[in-house]
């Protein structure tokens, strides 16, 4: 099975996002027995809060299902549970790396590492409003981090 942490600084937004088009996407192919998916975040100033009204209002209009997350800190634990933690943008990953402890089993990155603009960041929507954009770019870095997957692990 792999395992997938998706993370972003206050899941609600961004992580959330990633987490349900990813689960659709598994969904679709097929994979679901294959992958266990969650999100968290590397603050504590959403912890219990639900998946943010943009994100919920954007996945509703693509039909994409968006279940009932509340909003969680990562552990450092979760670093030997998971086999893929990433991170939307620059901050997360220094924030990650920081709880973590490190990453010596290179399994940080971030989501649009598995597409054409690796080493770009997801603009959070929380500071620009922009939904779309961020949907768009998440659906890149899925689709890419799912042919990633299909080309080296599955």
């Amino acid at each position: 099975m792999i395992k997938v942490l998706f993370i972003c600084h206050g899941n609600i937004c961004r992580s959330t996002m990633a987490e349900y088009v990813m689960k659709y996407y598994v969904k679709e192919a097929g994979l679901e027995a294959q992958f266990y998916i969650d999100s968290a975040a590397t603050s504590r100033e959403e912890i219990g809060n639900p998946v943010h009204y943009g994100t919920r209002k954007k996945l509703r209009e693509v039909g994409i299902p968006c279940g009932d997350h509340r909003a969680r800190q990562m552990q450092r634990k979760e670093y030997e549970e998971y086999d893929y933690l990433i991170g939307m943008d620059g901050a997360n990953i220094r924030n990650m790396n920081r709880i973590l402890g490190g990453d010596p089993e290179h399994k940080v990155y971030k989501l649009l590492d598995f597409t054409q603009r690796r080493g770009q960041d997801i603009a959070d929507p929380w500071y620009t409003g922009n939904f779309e954009d961020t949907y768009r770019d998440v659906t890149e870095g899925c689709r890419g981090f799912l042919t990633y997957l299909e080309e080296t692990s599955l």
